[in-house]
């Protein structure tokens, strides 16, 4: 085990892949749990992380096209197909990721309000308290506010 650690500290990628053997192997004695665990619960913080991140940049980018409709750009209209698309592979890579999308999504709905104000320069009390989008919208690869192409 002392071993193990010590690769984890010097060599990673080592450690990833005698790690990944020994489970092959059914060597539990092998493994270094404590690391293998730390890893392991950092991927679903890491996977959650971007949850909040692309549902928040995808919602102030709704924001700016719906409340700036004299300012779209190709840029917007990019990043909302973007981070969409990044969200529902996400979804469809790990369906339980739904869950915490729902479960964050007020939180991170105010941020993108936060984010709108101040990437526009509009007044946050521009922004309604809850999301003038629904789901479909939110999610619709197809679909901008106001707009369907």
């Amino acid at each position: 085990m002392l071993a193990s650690k010590t690769l984890y500290e010097t060599d990673f990628h080592l450690w990833l892949e005698e790690t990944a053997q020994a489970l092959r192997d059914g060597n539990l004695e092998r493994l270094d749990r404590e690391n293998l665990l730390e890893e392991i619960e950092a991927m679903g913080r890491s996977d959650r992380r971007a949850i909040r991140r692309n549902l928040e940049q995808l919602l102030m980018h709704l924001l700016k096209w719906h409340y700036q409709p004299d300012k779209l750009t190709n840029s917007w209209k990019y990043s909302i197909r973007e981070h969409r698309k990044r969200l529902l592979e996400d979804f469809e890579e790990s369906p339980s990721l739904k869950r915490y999308y729902e479960e964050v999504f007020p939180q991170c709905y105010q941020n993108a309000r936060e984010m709108a104000s101040d990437e526009t320069g509009l007044k946050l009390s521009i922004f309604p308290l809850l999301c003038p989008f629904n789901q479909t919208e939110i999610l619709d690869i197809r679909n901008l506010p106001d707009q369907t192409y």
